[in-house]
């Protein structure tokens, strides 16, 4: 099996693959009358990165722009809610919250061929790997932090207060998300995994109480994140597609996953900091990281970690499966998605351990 190098695999742009070809000058018309100072010519390129909604970069001599849209095919219920995305990114960008400036939201599906919706791009800097390969201590220690912080942030609003009351139903989000994930993993299912089995039993019975209802992204991670070229500031925040409102304390444990990550053969998974010398690198330990958001939020997930861990890597087991199941109806968006499948079992055997810790049996 060929090691992928992540950062040069999944930094940049390529071709427009056949299937996920955009027509430049029907494109061109519509945001020529949607965007104020648009004009072309456009060039379109496929970004390298992301699993689910296809990402183009658009060129005009004047600037750049990102269009993300549904992809095309049969899509599992709820998923790739381009619409969702681009509320939310609108009602934090008025915050004053780093995320990329959004522009036009289009449902008409005859100019790209499903619904999408056009944002700024974000000119910086994108770590594929959490460990920062290329970076130095204090750059790693002041970037985490800086991670640390804005998640703390989008936690700190009251989703009322910027217009999101009606963006989730909140209450029993952990539950509603087991639910969610267990239907969309036994839709995209290729095989039987008995760890996913058991979980799908243990995990409604033993979902972790809920502090407050907070906006939570669904994904939050270093590569979901635009660093600055010149500081080691987080700028733009990206991938909402996941977001709702729910348990804050769910979704830190999410970003908390990257410490105990399983290593993937290929590297085509989710990087991992699992047997690194943290200290030497500037990366804080996980306790020491938690610590840091508890100081800036006051919510404390320590009591319930094992149960929240156990959740947060069946759910992202179950996501990958759904690739998997793209790759099987031939929507897959991109090139690494077969090389996802290697990275379930061991998804799935790491939750069950924290079940386990958690007091399963």
């Amino acid at each position: 099996m060929s090691v992928i190098d992540r950062q040069q695999a999944f930094s940049g742009t390529k071709e427009v693959v056949p299937a996920l070809a955009i027509d430049a000058d029907r494109l061109s018309a519509c945001l020529r009358e949607q965007v104020t100072g648009f004009s072309g010519p456009l060039t379109i390129r496929q970004f390298r990165g992301g699993q689910s909604n296809p990402t183009y970069l658009l060129e005009t001599p004047q600037r750049r722009y990102v269009l993300r849209r549904k992809p095309p095919g049969k899509l599992l219920p709820s998923a790739h809610a381009v619409d969702r995305e681009f509320r939310i990114i609108s009602a934090l960008w008025r915050q004053g919250f780093p995320v990329p400036e959004p522009f036009v939201y289009c449902a008409d599906e005859s100019v790209a061929g499903t619904a999408f919706y056009v944002m700024g791009f974000s000119d910086g800097r994108v770590f594929w790997d959490p460990d920062m390969p290329g970076s130095n201590s204090p750059e790693r220690t002041a970037v985490y932090d800086s991670m640390n912080a804005a998640l703390a942030r989008l936690h700190a609003f009251d989703p009322a207060a910027i217009g999101l009351a009606d963006f989730g139903r909140g209450e029993g989000y952990v539950a509603r998300q087991i639910d969610r994930w267990s239907k969309q993993y036994r839709a995209s299912e290729t095989e039987g995994i008995a760890d996913m089995d058991r979980l799908i039993a243990w995990l409604p019975q033993n979902v972790p109480p809920q502090q407050a209802v907070r906006i939570v992204h669904g994904d939050y991670r270093l590569d979901n994140a635009v660093v600055a070229h010149d500081r080691p500031e987080i700028i733009a925040v990206l991938d909402w597609e996941l977001s709702t409102l729910g348990d804050p304390l769910a979704d830190f444990s999410y970003h908390l996953m990257q410490w105990h990550m399983p290593h993937s053969e290929s590297r085509a998974g989710t990087g991992s900091l699992l047997g690194l010398d943290l200290q030497s690198l500037g990366l804080p330990s996980l306790s020491d990281y938690v610590d840091l958001y508890v100081a800036r939020t006051g919510l404390d997930p320590r009591p319930h970690l094992p149960a929240y861990l156990a959740y947060n890597f069946f759910r992202i087991a179950a996501i990958l499966q759904g690739i998997i199941g793209r790759v099987r109806d031939g929507t897959a968006t991109s090139d690494h998605a077969p090389a996802k499948a290697e990275m379930i079992r061991p998804l799935a055997a790491t939750a069950w351990r924290f079940a386990q810790q958690a007091g399963a049996r």
